[in-house]
């Protein structure tokens, strides 16, 4: 007479893959407190805090391997979740809302509104492309950026000749009327 033997493999995986685990814990743990790490501890990857605080282990519990979860640092959470009319108030707030400016005032040069002791956007952009063609006199002129002279430069417009004061001085001529914001020295 045969007897036929069957073996159930779930018990037996289970045991296997719970001794795996510890095994991996217990070198994880030995490895973030000084200890000796094991071999493959390079190659593993785990973000944890740089400080991880030792289960305590007292001797009236039952001697159950320390599990990875015990070591985690919980972050805090809010209870209750904002209403809406806290969220408003608290955006809402009318130190948080724009200020009214009080110092807008009127350019003298060209009437667009500008803030007070401030220069005038638009006038900027005049100023900006007047100097970006003086420039480009003076490269015509020079020949080069590396070729320019270390002395003061002065710009004539049509009309205007040199004075004593300007011999010596490098003289940039425009063929056009001086502007009213670009001031004569």
């Amino acid at each position: 007479m045969a007897a036929l033997v069957v073996f159930y493999p779930l018990p037996r995986l289970r045991a296997l893959l719970q001794r795996c685990w510890q095994r991996l814990e217990s070198g994880l743990l030995a490895g973030f407190s000084g200890g000796q790490s094991p071999p493959w501890g390079p190659a593993l990857a785990v973000q944890a805090p740089a400080f991880l605080p030792q289960p305590v282990h007292d001797t009236n519990e039952s001697n159950e391997a320390a599990s990875l979860l015990d070591s985690i640092l919980w972050m805090a959470v809010p209870k209750k979740r904002r209403t809406i009319e806290v969220n408003r108030c608290r955006r809402r707030n009318p130190n948080k809302l724009i200020k009214v400016k009080t110092n807008i005032d009127v350019c003298p040069e060209c009437g667009n509104l500008k803030q007070k002791h401030v220069l005038c956007g638009y006038c900027y952009a005049k100023v900006k492309a007047e100097t970006r063609l003086i420039r480009k006199e003076m490269y015509k002129q020079e020949g080069g950026p590396f070729n320019a002279p270390t002395i003061e430069t002065v710009v004539l417009y049509d009309g205007e000749k040199p004075t004593e004061k300007d011999a010596g001085k490098r003289i940039i001529e425009r063929a056009r009327k001086r502007p009213s914001w670009f001031a004569q020295n």
